[in-house]
């Protein structure tokens, strides 16, 4: 269970966070270079799938869709000693620790928020949408994430304040200007059937895409009839295609604070937006809360009003479904 401690209001604390400002650019060189190496390591074990001889896969808590691997744990093993022994003052949130039950916390000290491998599913069926994501927080407030696909060699990475990059060089978004946003109907939108396959869940999801693709009618008054649907099997990959501006609309429920924190980073530093992917119009232009479980994403366009109206759009189609999680004591600020 992730402990949410606020520290606000503890100078040392509060002057510790700022003092590590002066490191961004170390602590983002860093990222890379340790997603470079872990990609190394995800994609020897497809190699070694494809040629019959790779890891084995388990089932998470009975659940068929919920797979992890033995590259999992090795992978998330991998960085998570890297990052011990070079920032050991430093606080690790990672999917497999989380996921064997060990106790962390989420406070204002600099925290490392890590999926091994996201798309684990595509992993273990050389489906070449695989990431290692490695994201990091100061006072809460995402501030580096880098995300690499070791299977297409695309790394992307940002920090607060010094954009987005593809294989840091290429500037995000990759159309310049921006293309216009118009309206839904003439957007491309990503989304994930998710590892919650109980009907209610599936139908709540069925009828929003439905409704997101479908042309309106007497019959269908809430059809938007977007270009199409997309989907990649990666949270973090369907973030960073909406920084890179090959999609326009990114919706998903279910997904955790490893799968997006690194990616939400890189959205924002493209000129995207990130929000809660409710249906909560009043909270558009609320910083996204990365342990909401529902994400909603605007890539980059010239006037920020057309993201809104295209967010707001899609709020209407939102439907309610519950992403439970294990109680957060503090909540997330």
């Amino acid at each position: 269970m992730i402990l949410h401690k606020s520290l606000f209001g503890n100078n040392k604390t509060m002057a510790m966070a700022e003092a590590h400002q002066d490191y961004i650019q170390e602590y983002l060189d860093f990222a890379i270079q340790l997603a470079k190496e872990a990609g190394a390591i995800i994609k020897a074990a497809v190699d070694s799938r494809m040629a019959g001889t790779g890891s084995s896969v388990e089932v998470k808590k009975n659940n068929p869709t919920d797979l992890v691997t033995e590259t999992d744990k090795a992978v998330e093993e991998f960085i998570k000693n890297r990052l011990n022994k070079t920032y050991p003052d430093h606080k690790f949130i990672g999917e497999e620790t989380f996921a064997s039950g060990a106790k962390t916390e989420f406070t204002d000290l600099p925290t490392w928020i890590v999926d091994p491998i996201d798309g684990t599913t595509n992993f273990v069926h050389g489906y070449p949408f695989v990431a290692v994501s490695i994201g990091f927080t100061i006072n809460k407030i995402p501030t580096i994430g880098v995300v690499y696909n070791p299977l297409l060699d695309e790394l992307y990475s940002a920090a607060k304040g010094k954009g987005a990059y593809l294989n840091e060089t290429k500037r995000l978004p990759l159309f310049h200007p921006a293309p216009p946003l118009i309206d839904l109907g003439h957007c491309l939108v990503s989304t994930e059937a998710g590892s919650d396959r109980s009907k209610a869940v599936i139908d709540a999801k069925i009828s929003a895409i439905h409704n997101i693709v479908c042309k309106k009618s007497k019959e269908h008054p809430f059809g938007a009839e977007a270009h199409s649907i997309r989907t990649t099997g990666s949270a973090a990959i369907n973030l960073c295609h909406i920084a890179k501006g090959i999609t326009d609309v990114y919706w998903e429920v279910g997904c955790w604070e490893w799968d997006v924190a690194a990616a939400i980073v890189i959205v924002m530093e493209s000129g995207g937006l990130v929000m809660e992917g409710d249906h909560d119009k009043t909270n558009i232009e609320r910083p996204v809360n990365i342990f909401s479980r529902k994400y909603l994403a605007i890539r980059a366009a010239e006037d920020r009003q057309e993201q809104l109206k295209v967010a707001a759009q899609m709020k209407d189609l939102i439907p309610e479904i519950d992403a439970p999680r294990p109680p957060v004591p503090g909540g997330f600020e």
